[in-house]
């Protein structure tokens, strides 16, 4: 403290004050947030108790990430304390979504062991705008059902949901679905695989057929299929073949193995549950037990 009745404080004395470096104090009074109140006959800095609290509230500022331009204005009282917390938020939910993805595309390469092409790839995938995700969406969706009229429009509905956005603030685990689901959508086998299904549903299916109706039988398939299991009919046996008979009529039972066998796809399967975790949902039952009994049944009675 200076010995003048003035009970000015030098720069190392401010140091031991406020517990901040001396390099620090004198870093930020050159760069202006901090300006002494005079200086000594020998020119050294001088700085009074107001300073001191000048020093504490920038040291907070700057402990909330704040720049010094912002901390500048604050206190030249060009913008208020609230003003600059709020712009200062908006900036942090920008950087801790940036971050979630960050986080999601190394547990992915961490995970996968992924090679440093594949890595940037995914991170190109997280990162891609809204826009840019909805048209690879729209793209996957127009090649899949592209002069497939006749498809039941239901599935292009379930097709769409499936296909969710990216939410605006998701989870490491959302931004990792993402990435998976944008590659499998992506991938010409996958997409052939799909479009199959839908050509298979298109094939038997008239103008004057209700929406729905594919779900619908769908539903029964899994409903008779659980029936047969807990009564322990074997897919093999006479009574398999009356229950194809009550689900199928008179259908073609080679065609529709074949559209069974292309929807159990393990592909398909974890499509669905990309799907659910990118739309925040439990995964639906895969029903693998019920469609494995009706292809196993299919296989053993082949004949109408």
């Amino acid at each position: 403290m200076i010995d003048d009745g003035t009970e000015l404080l030098t720069i190392g004395e401010l140091a031991r004050t406020t517990g901040l470096t001396v390099r620090t104090i004198r870093y930020w009074s050159d760069e202006g947030v901090l300006t002494p109140v005079t200086r000594s006959a020998g020119g050294y800095r001088l700085y009074d108790a107001e300073s001191v609290a000048r020093l504490e509230l920038i040291r907070t500022l700057r402990e909330l990430g704040l720049g010094l331009d912002a901390v500048r204005r604050v206190l030249a009282d060009e913008t208020t304390v609230a003003q600059v917390a709020a712009a200062h938020v908006s900036a942090l939910d920008a950087q801790i979504s940036s971050l979630k993805v960050t986080r999601a595309v190394l547990s992915t390469v961490a995970r996968r062991g992924s090679t440093a092409e594949e890595m940037t790839l995914m991170n190109k995938l997280a990162r891609l705008s809204a826009a840019e995700r909805r048209r690879i969406v729209e793209e996957f969706l127009a090649e899949v059902f592209d002069g497939l009229d006749t498809a039941d429009p239901d599935i292009r509905t379930r097709l769409r949901f499936h296909t969710a956005h990216l939410p605006d603030d998701p989870t490491p685990e959302q931004v990792d679905a993402w990435v998976e689901l944008a590659e499998l959508i992506q991938d010409p086998d996958f997409r052939t695989l799909m479009r199959a299904m839908v050509e298979f549903n298109a094939a038997d299916r008239g103008p004057e057929v209700p929406a729905g109706t594919s779900l619908w039988f769908m539903s029964r398939l899994i409903q008779l299929a659980g029936e047969a299991l807990r009564a322990g009919t074997a897919p093999d046996s006479p009574a398999a073949d009356g229950v194809l008979r009550g689900l199928l009529g008179d259908a073609d039972r080679a065609a529709v193995l074949d559209r069974l066998t292309a929807a159990a796809n393990v592909r398909v399967a974890r499509y669905r549950e990309l799907s659910a975790v990118l739309n925040g949902l439990e995964p639906a039952a895969g029903h693998e037990r019920e469609f494995a009994w009706v292809v196993a049944a299919l296989r053993a009675h082949p004949d109408r």
